[in-house]
């Protein structure tokens, strides 16, 4: 059986956007002629309060931004595995936003797999 080499992507973000879609903050783009498998999503709130938070995934083949989470109320002081094993294509996007700007962070890990004719 043939192996696949990849490389890997790991990436934490504070979230600052508290708007959908373009306006939303970009958590992790796939690379031009890659492909990617989203190993890891998570969200921790670092407020106090409870938050909502909202993950959405921007399909470049429709130019489509569809929810993964939507007004998810995020306990104070608290964290969450939001998915693992997600397929992105070259060009596809994780996006995040809050209720409140500043209050979500965010950390993604992600194996990228190099072809060169996507």
């Amino acid at each position: 059986m043939a192996s696949l080499e990849y490389s890997t992507a790991t990436k934490s973000i504070v979230i600052a956007a508290t708007a959908t879609g373009a306006d939303a903050t970009v958590v992790y783009t796939c690379p031009a002629n890659h492909s990617a498998t989203i190993e890891l999503l998570h969200i921790a709130n670092n407020n106090d309060s409870s938050k909502k938070v909202y993950v959405q995934f921007y399909h470049v083949e429709d130019t489509t931004y569809h929810y993964i989470l939507k007004n998810y109320a995020l306990a104070a002081n608290s964290a969450k595995n939001v998915l693992n094993n997600l397929h992105l294509q070259a060009g596809d996007q994780i996006v995040m936003y809050g209720q409140t700007a500043n209050t979500i962070e965010s950390v993604v890990s992600a194996r990228q797999f190099f072809n060169p004719l996507r």
